[in-house]
């Protein structure tokens, strides 16, 4: 079978044929390895928070950051996958290696300058955010290594959603895997000590961290470039890198906005808790995080609906548009109604098993019991944000985003902290997970059934030489 006719192939597979089968295929690999890189932050919670409450509040206070910085690595790799598919669908391969590169290296320059950035101003900017005495300290010697080793995150997610956007689902999500799997087994000796390895508290948890991202740099790499053969070592024309990086970041900026502004809410909300003490943010870090866990089969579907979508509405399939996001809604409530069902009998035993102390646990599963039966709205809209991404109407899906935290989210949740305790909190968070998932999947749905192909972006598979 030739090139162009597995291209053929593939490309009809999700534009003929059942949906249902489509949206699995895309989406299982990419269930497995969120799963994997999530099951990372699980396992850095459940051994930090046994050297006690304080450093689990540290950690607590550094997930919205790390997020955040995750999130706009998310948005680059977006814009990457995106401008890199369309060439490769111009069957123009040698265009597709340089925008690779470029994007590779576009990646590269941003990390280095944020990086640096946020190494000088780790102690000011979690003071702000309510950290202080002991916590700030450890704080300060997990984020000064988590700096440090920002480059091996950024690059390889970038890299493998230029593998992904080849049509590879399995190595990128094999290589996560993999590096999950050195993160957690180094995590506990690196923390306690083992061996030879003496024990580093939470710095341990940085540096176990950091090796496993030096793993997968190597590995994204080797298979982008040998497997793949999709970036290439040469020095780039200035002004078609200039041009790669416009491509690039028009896509990446609102996306990576879009990704970033829900880890804002969650610092936010943190500073606003921190006025309850220790335990109480250590709860939410907690409870976040094992929230962040139960929602990955809806953040896969999220990075399964872009292709489906992209490619039917360039085909003028809009009815199997419509159809694919009413599939994705449906699996978002069903999996919703599994969360509900398993937080509702062990909220408790997974509070308890991260958790430094039963007040700690006692928090978080007040959290997940509240906070759990509203997650259906959030995976409506983190679906709907991705499938009018691939449409063009990537302004559209950051608004989304900013309606449910800026909006909702975070006035909600300060208001609630001024007259109630903070099970008042995670009843504003859930009422803005459910009011924002109505109107957004409301909104999207309709404005499909209007939307005509000219209201999205008109060249889909644009020449991006032009």
């Amino acid at each position: 079978m030739t090139e162009s006719s597995k291209k053929s192939e593939d490309k009809s597979s999700l534009v003929e044929g059942p949906i249902l089968p489509a949206i699995s295929r895309l989406t299982m690999p990419m269930i497995f390895g969120i799963a994997a890189i999530f099951s990372v932050s699980i396992v850095d919670t459940y051994f930090v928070g046994q050297l006690g409450t304080d450093y689990l509040a540290a950690l607590s206070f550094t997930f919205p950051v790390t997020m955040a910085v995750t999130s706009l690595s998310v948005g680059l790799g977006s814009g990457a996958s995106s401008v890199v598919s369309r060439a490769i669908g111009a069957n123009d391969k040698t265009y597709a290696k340089r925008l690779s590169t470029d994007s590779l290296l576009l990646a590269g320059l941003l990390v280095i300058f944020i990086s640096a950035v946020g190494y000088f101003t780790i102690a000011p900017l979690f003071t702000l955010l309510g950290a202080s005495g002991d916590v700030l300290t450890y704080i300060t010697q997990y984020m000064r290594i988590w700096y440090i080793s920002m480059p091996f995150l950024v690059i390889p997610i970038v890299a493998n959603a230029i593998i992904r956007s080849v049509g590879n689902a399995l190595w990128p999500s094999l290589i996560m895997f993999f590096s999950a799997g050195i993160n957690i087994a180094l995590t506990p000796a690196m923390i306690f000590g083992f061996g030879p390895i003496p024990a580093m508290d939470i710095e341990g948890a940085a540096i176990s961290t950091m090796i496993a991202r030096m793993v997968t740099l190597v590995l994204a790499l080797y298979v982008a470039y040998y497997r793949e053969q999709i970036i290439e070592l040469c020095k780039p024309d200035y002004y078609v890198f200039v041009a790669s990086c416009k491509s690039v970041l028009k896509i990446a900026l609102p996306a990576g906005a879009g990704s970033v502004i829900n880890p804002i809410g969650i610092g936010i909300v943190t500073a606003i808790i921190a006025g309850y003490g220790a335990d109480t943010v250590a709860a939410f870090g907690v409870a976040t995080r094992i929230e962040s866990f139960a929602c990955i089969p809806m953040m896969a579907l999220s990075a399964s609906i872009g292709p489906i979508a992209g490619q039917n509405w360039g085909a003028g399939n809009k009815q199997r548009v419509i159809k694919a996001l009413q599939y994705c809604y449906l699996i978002c409530v069903l999996w919703s109604l599994i969360i509900i069902a398993v937080f509702y009998g062990f909220a408790d035993v997974f509070a308890s098993l991260l958790a430094s102390s039963d007040s700690v646990a006692s928090k978080s599963t007040d959290y997940l019991l509240i906070v759990g039966v509203s997650l259906v709205g959030y995976g409506w809209i983190i679906v709907s944000s991705a499938a009018l991404n691939s449409l063009g109407k990537s302004v559209t899906g950051l608004s989304y985003y900013a309606l449910r935290t800026f909006v909702l989210y975070v006035p909600l949740s300060l208001a609630a902290s001024v007259w109630f305790d903070e099970r008042w909190i995670y009843i504003a968070i859930s009422t803005s997970n459910l009011v924002s998932g109505f109107l957004v999947a409301g909104y999207t749905l309709l404005w499909l059934k209007k939307a005509k192909q000219e209201d999205c972006d008109p060249n889909w598979s644009l020449n991006l030489l032009n």
